[in-house]
């Protein structure tokens, strides 16, 4: 199972990774899934159990795309028979979440007054979609013009100080190729 948040998307993405006896993490397992020609990749814990040699995981952690890896927690236990559902890793999710909630506080602040504007209008548009569905949609237009134009004035602007994609990265809490494609995307509109 995979974590994703919309905000930062692949390059915060999370899964609870295996950690094999001496400290080490595997490399990729690939597993046929018998669906066609399509391989699966992973290295999430579950796939590490000594099944047809593969190496057997001795703990688990949580691991994010951007290389912070948790603290290890110990291998969940089979579950009893007829018990359905995933296994409990719900303890590398919670460290997951804490780093995400550490990238969120070096990400730039948005002043609070654009926070409680956006507050005001994300619940406002909603109420309208089921009052108003036409209105709602004219209304997302006008605001979809919005944003297109800001994000291409702020674009040009960062294109002008020459920030680079790391400081740009840092900023908004994503990877730096993932930071310049998107002030490229901006660039683009117009």
């Amino acid at each position: 199972m995979r974590w994703l948040t919309e905000e930062f998307g692949e390059s915060h993405e999370g899964y609870a990774g295996a950690v094999l006896a001496d400290g080490s993490e595997p490399g990729p397992m690939y597993l046929d899934l018998g669906s066609g020609g399509e391989i699966h990749e992973t290295r999430e814990w579950w796939a590490y159990d000594g099944f047809m040699s593969r190496p057997t995981a001795a703990t688990y952690r949580a691991a994010c795309a951007c290389g912070w890896r948790g603290p290890g927690h110990p291998v969940p236990s089979a579950e009893p028979a007829g018990r359905p559902g995933d296994p409990d890793v719900s303890a590398a999710h919670a460290d997951w979440c804490e780093h995400l909630r550490d990238v969120q506080r070096r990400t730039v602040p948005l002043p609070a007054d654009v926070t409680e504007l956006l507050d005001r209008l994300e619940t406002r548009l909603c109420s309208l979609a089921d009052e108003a569905p036409l209105a709602a949609l004219r209304a997302v237009a006008r605001l979809e013009r919005l944003t297109r134009d800001a994000g291409r004035d702020a674009a040009y602007v960062i294109d002008d100080e020459a920030l680079s994609p790391e400081t740009v990265g840092e900023a908004l809490g994503i990877d730096a190729a993932k930071a310049h494609s998107r002030v490229l995307r901006h660039l683009r509109v117009g």
